[in-house]
């Protein structure tokens, strides 16, 4: 066993929860948080949608009828769920849960409305929550520019959206300005290394403090 599955093996695992308006470099980060430690898994989200041509189900997404997604969140097994454009969307529990007690890290690419719901929700606990803010909104709108994929109404509508999604910086534990890409990416590998050692993370430590406490009562 290598030295990074025993760590793995001797912790929980994080729900890391990115949020951020659209150009704040989010998806840039979790790239490189994946690239930086390739046992980071990306939650794989349900939907009632069709798959779109190439899309594997378990992959892409967790495909699943209306009824079979409302059974679901009823029975608690979504962590955060909504409407979007008709149709639902949802962060699957049990593979999440799999993950953390097995001591591996699941990243979620969510809005403020999703990470609300998981952090309320029984796996809240381990949850590690960052907010991206841009140094500015005229850098913000320069970058959605710059990536050249959305026509201007559509970045005006991203825009318009950012404001109220900036609004709820503060409901983060952390939040990181992104005005220096190398910067702001050691930040982001300094916070996560730092919640991976919280003592809730950590559930040998009850064990290995009794053992201490045996050597030291032998001692006497």
């Amino acid at each position: 066993m290598s030295n990074k599955e025993v760590a793995m093996n001797n912790r929980r695992g994080l729900l890391i929860i990115l949020s951020s308006p659209s150009g704040a470099g989010k998806s840039t980060l979790s790239g490189r948080l994946r690239e930086w430690d390739e046992t980071i898994e990306f939650s794989v989200s349900a939907t009632t949608r069709t798959p779109r041509e190439g899309e594997v189900d378990g992959k892409d997404y967790h495909f699943l009828t209306e009824q079979a997604f409302q059974r679901d969140v009823a029975d608690g097994g979504m962590l955060e769920h909504a409407h979007v454009f008709g149709n639902f969307y949802g962060s699957p529990r049990k593979p999440v849960q799999r993950a953390i007690e097995q001591g591996r890290d699941v990243l979620f690419d969510i809005d403020w409305q999703g990470a609300q719901q998981i952090q309320n929700s029984v796996l809240g606990q381990h949850t590690l929550s960052i907010f991206i803010l841009p140094p500015s909104i005229k850098e913000l709108h320069r970058r959605l520019e710059s990536r050249g994929q959305d026509s201007a109404e559509v970045i005006g509508k991203r825009m318009r959206k950012s404001w109220d999604e900036i609004s709820h910086w503060a409901e983060y534990d952390y939040v990181l300005v992104n005005d220096d890409l190398e910067e702001t990416d050691a930040k982001l590998k300094s916070i996560v290394t730092a919640a991976r050692l919280k003592r809730i993370q950590q559930p040998g430590l009850n064990a290995h403090v009794k053992k201490l406490h045996s050597e030291f009562e032998e001692m006497q």
